[in-house]
């Protein structure tokens, strides 16, 4: 449609512009309608495009699942933790940091070299201006020991012992340098070689994995009187879990921990009964105490089979080989119900063991374990006070692939209300008040019970109301987190073990990965350095004393 310029229409009669507009109004009344049918189009295609997106990558995990590679990792986050924190609006206002300096070299110094420089005659002396400069010094050594020998006069002969610390023909300052980078550095066994022979040491890759993975009896007992130590006094605890390839099959690793304390365990099997043997903490007995009649009720099993095993005097058994008999001779075994008896009466006898022993801080007002074990809500994972990851359960919400706009509201939405009450959660854990505890439930209830026309995100939201005391435990127990960052962040080291170096072959080999982590991430929560760790307990010449760390685990634990 031609229209005239603004000049010419100053000789416009009003007949003349009014048909003007009229066509102006029908112009854009047409190109309206136009970008409506363009949206539509779009809508369309966003739809088929989230279609592809989601039937793409089924197609890529189906193949990653043929050719036995690892699963997809998870979907990125969503940042609900890093903005519910205390002064996350305005980060980018505070004033930046300086820099550190080297204030903490200036009593560290340990040599001093007077650098002169060449002057006319009749110049001054004006002093020094001093630098301090950060050097290594890596360089191999062959030590001679001369091994005293005495023959006594009854005939026997008496040889020197040779310093503590030695382990075959390989010093322990050679040693600790070995565990230090490959543990803590990742650093493979073919490029520690490598190293090594670069520097000077003449040592084979057979060497160094011995060097790695034995004898490790002192840091094996070490980590299990850690563990002991953590579950005993721990007031909460996190868990996850992870796939570690062992002696060419798939297994996993499992990570215990809270903020003084990380210990894993790689097994065969992530159940249930893995699980509560690794709580264990290294006892082998089962036991039949109220806390194990407790579980069992609690989990369904016969009232007839629970009474068998209350009734015989026979409460305390050694290890598994004298349970099952003890479970065979009742006949519990022969009995063809739904659950399994022998399963949960085996995983009470566990959870008896653990009551038993004191791990796990016991309830003052049942005697049973009252420690709690947040986790991602893996179905393992759920025994005695157990507390739901919040970031966990927003991701729920955060992985869904809404297909139209109303449903993409629909979950924004959803989703905000879900930031908002876990920043006041996390504003009420410093600060607890019984009342505005029940004002949160009622927002819970609120947000979870919500319909949209998003059937999707209404079976979920329902999915997760029914976990309401768990994903609230917080309010009962304001010392826990509301989240299992501190697992996924631990784990994150076996993670990237498993990428670099692959799965182990020996029991010796699983045992010095998971035992070196663990003292590793245990040291860096106690603000130990696990390089004069290492120093102190391989008994190099000089090095820095460091406590044990079980005792450090007791010290560090929060009052109740």
């Amino acid at each position: 449609m031609s229209l005239p310029d603004a000049a010419s229409l100053e000789a416009f009669s009003l007949a003349e512009l009014r048909d003007v507009v009229g066509r102006l109004v029908g112009e854009v009344r047409r190109l309206h309608s136009d970008n409506a049918s363009l949206q539509a189009r779009v809508d369309a295609q966003q739809v088929t495009m989230t279609a592809l997106r989601a039937e793409n990558q089924a197609l890529r995990d189906e193949v990653a699942r043929l050719k036995g590679l690892p699963p997809r990792p998870p979907s990125r986050p969503s940042g609900m933790e890093q903005a519910t924190q205390p002064g996350a609006a305005d980060k980018d206002a505070r004033c930046p940091k300086s820099p550190r300096g080297v204030k903490r070299d200036r009593d560290a110094v340990t040599a001093e070299i007077v650098v002169k420089v060449p002057v006319p005659a009749g110049s001054r002396f004006k002093g020094y201006e001093d630098i301090l400069v950060r050097d290594l010094r890596l360089s191999a050594e062959v030590i001679r020991y001369r091994r005293e020998r005495w023959l006594l006069p009854s005939g026997e002969t008496v040889l020197a012992d040779l310093p503590t610390g030695i382990v075959g023909s390989f010093g322990p300052e050679l040693r600790r340098f070995v565990l230090a980078l490959h543990a803590q550095g990742q650093v493979t066994t073919e490029r520690l070689t490598a190293l090594l022979n670069g520097i000077g040491v003449e040592i084979s890759k057979r060497q160094v994995v011995r060097l790695l993975a034995e004898p490790l009896d002192d840091f094996v007992a070490e980590d299990q009187d850690v563990l002991r130590a953590g579950l005993a006094t721990a007031r909460w605890i996190t868990v996850d879990d992870t796939a570690a390839r062992h002696a060419r099959k798939d297994g996993f690793t499992t990570q215990v921990g809270d903020d003084r304390f990380t210990v894993f365990r790689t097994g065969a099997s992530k159940s249930r009964e893995a699980f509560l043997s690794l709580l264990r903490a290294g006892h082998t007995d089962y036991v039949v105490n109220a806390a194990a009649l407790e579980y069992m009720r609690g989990h369904g099993l016969s009232g007839q089979v629970i009474a068998l095993l209350d009734a015989h005097p026979a409460k305390l058994f050694a290890d598994a080989p004298a349970w099952a008999a003890h479970l065979a001779r009742l006949g519990i075994g022969t009995l063809a119900v739904t659950p399994d008896p022998v399963q949960i009466a085996t995983q009470g006898a566990l959870w008896g063991a653990i009551c038993h022993h004191g791990l796990l801080i016991p309830d003052a007002a049942s005697g049973a374990a009252g420690t709690v074990i947040v986790s991602d809500g893996a179905g393992q994972f759920r025994v005695g006070l157990h507390a739901l990851c919040w970031v966990h359960a927003e991701r729920l919400v955060h992985k869904l692939v809404p297909a139209t706009p109303e449903q993409r509201q629909a979950v924004e939405v959803t989703r905000a209300l879900i930031w908002w009450l876990y920043a006041d959660l996390k504003a009420w854990t410093r600060d607890p008040c019984p009342r505005r505890a029940a004002a949160l439930r009622a927002r819970f209830d609120r947000i979870f019970k919500r319909r949209t026309d998003y059937a999707t995100l209404d079976r979920l939201l329902a999915r997760l109301h029914r976990r309401k005391h768990e994903l609230l435990r917080v309010l009962q127990h304001p010392e826990i987190p509301l989240h299992t960052n501190g697992s996924e962040n631990d784990i994150r080291a076996c993670v990237t073990k498993r990428k670099i170096s692959g799965g182990t072959m020996s029991t010796a080999g699983r045992t010095a990965r998971d035992v070196l982590l663990g003292l590793m991430k245990t040291c860096s929560k106690l603000k130990v350095s696990f390089y004069r760790y290492l120093g102190d307990r391989l008994h190099v010449p000089g090095a820095v004393s460091i406590p044990p760390l079980p005792d450090l685990v007791r010290q560090a634990a929060a009052p109740a």
